[in-house]
């Protein structure tokens, strides 16, 4: 079974249609091994998933998409939590305070 159920493929194929749901694939040999997507909301954007079928290849997507954010000016990437996994790219957890004020802060770029 898997949460992604037909009325999220729905609504986050109406976000991409409208120009806020995008995703990052690694692709090797003609075969995707990972990625990540999430919605973008002014320079704020929010990583909703990743996976992998090869190891690591979600790790290539992340980088790939901090640094394409990076590029664009974007002021927010929000992961939703704090992982030991995550804490090697730089993650820092905020309190909610500091988080609305960067979120407010995104959304109005």
């Amino acid at each position: 079974a898997t949460w992604i159920t037909p009325r999220i493929k729905e609504v986050y194929s109406e976000l991409h249609r409208n120009g806020h749901a995008h995703s990052v694939e690694v692709w090797r040999a003609g075969q995707l091994v990972g990625g990540t997507y999430g919605v973008h909301l002014g320079a704020a954007f929010f990583a909703e998933s990743k996976f992998h079928r090869e190891r690591d290849m979600s790790k290539v997507a992340l980088v790939h998409l901090a640094q394409h954010l990076r590029d664009r000016g974007f002021r927010l990437l929000d992961v939703q939590y704090w992982t030991p996994h995550l804490d090697q790219f730089g993650v820092v957890e905020v309190d909610r305070n500091e988080y609305y004020w960067r979120l407010r802060e995104a959304l109005q770029s």
